[in-house]
């Protein structure tokens, strides 16, 4: 049985700058979320990036800053079973992760992953690697909705067609 039936997640998302001003104005209005928690083992370790990015969340919402361990711990506990939460992460394998330890996501937006060196743009604003194509398809295979959008306003595109024209 999957964990996440009892999480009130209004947004799982992957993009790279975390909390910054399309995260906290326009998807924490849409979502009315009460809680943002940046899932990252590597933003996790280092602490002036926890301490901004605590910071940079609007009035009225607390933001987190976890590995995933330290989520599905705390997760367990039921801690946030009555917040309205939103979940985001830097890259894909951290949401695989979490779905190997049970926990239910359904959909994923992908809102940014900048391009770097080895990095194949499919949009103007999302680079992935063969790790990243690697870790979407696992979440599609596991009936994760992936959709591309910078804001809530957006049209869905869905990530899968994209890797598909970019990754034949």
């Amino acid at each position: 049985m999957c964990r996440g039936e009892k999480l009130n997640l209004q947004l799982a998302r992957i993009d790279d700058r975390l909390i910054h001003g399309q995260v906290a104005t326009a998807w924490t209005k849409a979502t009315n979320v009460a809680r943002i928690i940046v899932i990252s083992e590597e933003v996790a370790k280092d602490p002036l990036r926890k301490f901004l990015l605590q910071e940079a969340a609007p009035p009225g919402v607390k933001a987190n800053v976890v590995t995933v361990e330290k989520f599905v711990s705390v997760y367990q506990s039921q801690l946030f079973q009555d917040q309205k939460i939103m979940l985001l992460f830097t890259q894909p394998q951290e949401v695989v992760a979490l779905i190997q330890q049970g926990i239910a996501i359904k959909s994923v937006n992908i809102g940014g992953m900048r391009f770097q060196v080895g990095k194949k743009m499919v949009t103007n604003f999302i680079s992935v690697d063969e790790e990243d194509v690697a870790a979407f398809r696992f979440l599609a295979e596991h009936g994760v909705e992936l959709e591309v959008r910078k804001v809530p306003n957006d049209r869905k595109i869905y990530l899968n067609e994209l890797l598909e024209k970019s990754f034949k």
